[in-house]
């Protein structure tokens, strides 16, 4: 393969050692779409019931509280999935079509194309493009407010304080911004006016996010692929155009606009956004918390914040803390306020502004509910499930929504309105969300409590800031890697999937690899069962191997860094450490592990850091097996375009000893000591 070919995209599948030849360009036409029914089956005898999960959840307090729901009478996100079972294999192998009225239309051996003449490969590789655009928007939309309330607050439109000062300076100089004679607003402001330019921009131009802070490598495999996007809004814009009726008939751009869609969320929905708010919000700092339901505390006003936006969160946590509220509440017969964490918000929380206990990951939503204890629960963006509304209906939680992007039918509505033209209203906002908390906690005294007592001590607030202020620089890591006290670095992440036994492959996947010392980053839903059994405290020191434990002395295995946006502390830890040892990432013992992923952002995650060059690991299969091109493409078809690989396997143990192995053969490739 010449080189021009080699970062020529159309040649996927093409001169590979792995092709299946031109001739199975209809990979289903004829006995295809046997083997890949004959996948979907065997995938699904894997899946587990109710009682499984009941039986070998890692967690006992998940299993008490489903059990609590169970002789309540109470359905669960895992009744339901039971119900739904056997699942549409079409659905499954990604080759359902409803891209028109035509249809729907599905690829059998009788009907090996739709109705417009579409394959399987199209179809797979449309519905997969279609997945990542909005996954690039669901990150893009909520951090647009975080940009948005960067640039007001800079411009006094808002009374937010701006509590990054120290991230804007480090900003602006890879940016190229002066800041001679500035105050921190007008920064805040030039700040802000790239991010959101680099979101939504429509005029061809240069990404200044993207080219400021991806490495050079990257961007020259990128440009030669000419994926450099556009802006997100550009690349969703593009994408969905792309997949609408009649349009672009050729599964190969279909991936290459996947990949372009893929940088976009990676530089803008995700970093963009990790800048607006920690620039905003500040920068977190290593705490510790008690973690997991039995930190449930009885007589106070309890509220759970659950969610992705930090903008109502931020201000409803800090006036809650306030003694003003913390009066009121006491006023009003508790003992204070308590505020806890579902999902992401409460993470993001919990690392900037302290006492905010994290409970449980978005698929556990109900369990927290059904222990009686929340008075409120204030819901804004992304993974709130509308199964919520039946269990606080139940036990009296007062649900409050806060964005207009999500409504819940039966929840009270205080918020932003579509235009964010309330923005300036957020205190007032904040306040009669927690007086509505506290009216909440008067109104339930009669609902019974029930609390597994199981909860632990665990540490957060980890990013490449802590590493140069702990260690005085990332040398040292990168030291104990090049001489293999630490084999390699993962980051674990994802969320929880019925597909598996939940949080189960989480925990034993990194058991093992700790035992192999691997150092662990992690955010988001999978780094709550993380947090809740002890993996990250240094208690879990026990667990890893010595070389491992000996270099962290007295640091957690496993660095918290977050919430699910915070990959952007992820990647730049990886990209931190791949300069100081002067080696691309594509040859470093890295990987991106989400074994249990569930959703679109989990698409675009596992993306954004295998067009890094690390390989992903995963034990819940991608919609795309019903294309055997695309599958190709997905899984070992992009080792020569960007130097990684998506590795599936349902035994998650299996995929574990497989990164294992993978990074011993890294360091061996690179000469280093294991």
């Amino acid at each position: 393969m010449s080189q021009k070919d080699h970062y020529h995209i159309h040649d996927i599948g093409n001169g590979h050692k792995h092709d299946h030849s031109h001739d199975h360009a209809h990979s289903h036409t004829h006995g295809g779409v046997d083997d890949y029914i004959q996948a979907i089956n065997e995938y699904r005898k894997t899946f587990p019931k109710k009682k499984d999960v009941i039986e070998q959840t890692p967690d006992p307090a998940v299993r008490e509280l489903l059990l609590h729901m169970e002789e309540s009478g109470l359905e669960t996100v895992f009744d339901r999935f039971d119900k739904q079972q056997p699942q549409c294999t079409f659905g499954m192998a990604g080759v359902c079509c409803k891209n028109c009225y035509m249809g729907p239309c599905k690829i059998t051996k009788r009907s090996p194309r739709g109705v417009c003449g579409a394959d399987a490969d199209l179809i797979v590789a449309r519905n997969i493009l279609k997945a990542t655009a909005s996954g690039a928007a669901a990150h893009g939309a909520r951090g647009r407010e975080s940009m948005l309330a960067l640039k007001m607050a800079g411009e006094g439109k808002i009374n937010t304080p701006i509590e990054g000062p120290d991230k804007i300076f480090a900003v602006c100089r890879t940016f190229g911004i002066n800041t001679d004679g500035k105050t921190i607003q007008e920064l805040a402001v030039e700040v802000a006016d790239i991010l959101l330019e680099d979101l939504s921009r429509t005029v061809p131009d240069k990404h200044k996010t993207l080219h400021a802070f991806a490495p050079k490598e990257r961007l020259e495999v990128w440009s030669k692929l000419d994926i450099l996007p556009i802006s997100v809004y550009h690349e969703v814009f593009e994408s969905l155009h792309r997949t609408s009726t009649g349009t672009d008939g050729d599964w190969r751009n279909e991936m290459k606009q996947f990949l372009r869609t893929g940088i976009a969320f990676a530089w803008s929905s995700c970093l963009g956004s990790s800048i607006a708010m920690d620039s905003l919000y500040g920068l977190p700092t290593r705490s510790s918390s008690r973690v997991n339901v039995g930190a449930l505390k009885k007589g106070y006003v309890n509220i759970a914040v659950h969610g992705h936006s930090p903008l109502l969160v931020s201000e409803i946590v800090k006036l809650g803390q306030s003694e003003e509220f913390q009066n009121l509440a006491r006023a009003n017969g508790a003992l204070g306020i308590q505020f806890y964490g579902i999902c992401c918000s409460g993470l993001s929380a919990m690392y900037r502004y302290g006492n905010v206990i994290p409970l449980s990951n978005a698929v556990g939503s109900e369990l927290i509910l059904s222990t009686g204890a929340l008075d409120l629960w204030v819901a804004d963006v992304q993974d709130v499930f509308p199964a919520i509304m039946e269990v606080a209906k139940c036990f009296k939680t007062t649900v409050v929504t806060t964005s207009d992007s999500a409504r819940l039918p039966g929840a009270e509505h205080y918020g932003l309105d579509h235009n964010h033209s309330n923005m300036d209203q957020i205190n007032e906002i904040a306040r009669k969300i927690l007086t509505r908390g506290i009216e909440s906690f008067t109104e339930r005294r009669d609902v019974p409590v029930k609390i597994p007592q199981y909860e632990v001590e665990a540490e957060m607030g980890f990013s490449v800031e802590w590493m140069n202020k702990h260690f005085g620089s990332v040398k040292p890591i990168a030291e104990a890697i090049k001489s293999g006290k630490i084999l390699g670095v993962v980051n674990l992440v994802g969320c929880s999937n019925p597909r598996i036994i939940y949080e189960k492959a989480v925990v034993e996947v990194a058991s093992i690899l700790l035992q192999n010392n691997i150092l662990i980053l992690t955010n988001g839903c999978a780094s709550l069962p993380l947090l809740k059994l002890g993996y990250c405290s240094t208690k879990a020191l026990e667990q890893t191997g010595e070389s491992l434990r000996d270099f962290l002395k007295d640091i957690p295995p496993v660095w918290h860094m977050g919430e699910c946006l915070d990959n952007a502390r992820a990647s730049a830890t990886f990209s931190s450490l791949a300069l100081e040892l002067q080696t691309p990432i594509k040859d470093l013992p890295y990987a991106f592990v989400s074994p249990e992923w569930s959703n679109e952002k989990g698409i675009c995650a596992a993306l954004s850091f295998r067009l890094l060059g690390m390989n992903s690991y995963h034990s819940v299969h991608a919609p795309i097996q019903g294309s055997q091109n695309v599958t190709d493409f997905m899984t070992y078809g992009t080792k020569e375009l960007l130097g990684s690989e998506m590795i599936v396997n349902v035994d998650h143990i299996a995929l574990a000893n497989q990164i294992v192995e993978d990074f011993r053969s890294k360091r061996k490739e690179l000469g280093w000591n294991e």
